[in-house]
């Protein structure tokens, strides 16, 4: 098996676990805060579901920024594709955002903003710290 693939599955079981438990914290919020706040089992199922997927898939898409014959283009792009993706369906499937495409288009402006701004910031604190430690090295 491709290590990457491994490590993509492996990263995905071991952090997929924390996506059902912010869901039950949201729904827990929820019900502690609205007073008509209620939830099928089936709304329960299909958002402890997803919001599985969604952490397995976010916890995965990291290993493809440690891909070395990739560019650093090629890795944000199949990063951020596969986060947009997997967000993307499961606020749509959930209806925590309606399927319309004045929607859509708001939210996708609003995740790829969120999404450079963080990605910018991971990359100046990055330069950072490998500016500091090859001065550490040469003194």
């Amino acid at each position: 098996m491709n290590p990457y693939v491994k490590q993509f599955f492996l990263r995905g079981l071991l952090f997929g676990g924390f996506g059902p438990l912010m869901a039950g914290v949201v729904y827990w919020c929820l019900s502690n805060s609205l007073p008509d706040f209620s939830l099928s089992g089936g709304q329960a199922f299909l958002g402890i579901l997803s919001t599985y997927l969604l952490a397995f898939l976010q916890a995965g898409a990291s290993v493809f920024n440690q891909i070395d014959h990739w560019s650093p283009l090629k890795s944000m792009f199949f990063h951020f594709s596969t986060i947009y993706l997997a967000y993307t369906l499961c606020y749509v499937v959930n209806r925590w955002i309606p399927f319309e495409p004045m929607i859509l288009l708001i939210f996708t402006a609003i995740f790829a903003v969120t999404y450079l701004v963080i990605w910018l910031t991971v990359v100046l604190i990055t330069r950072q710290v490998e500016k500091r430690l090859n001065q550490k090295l040469q003194a």
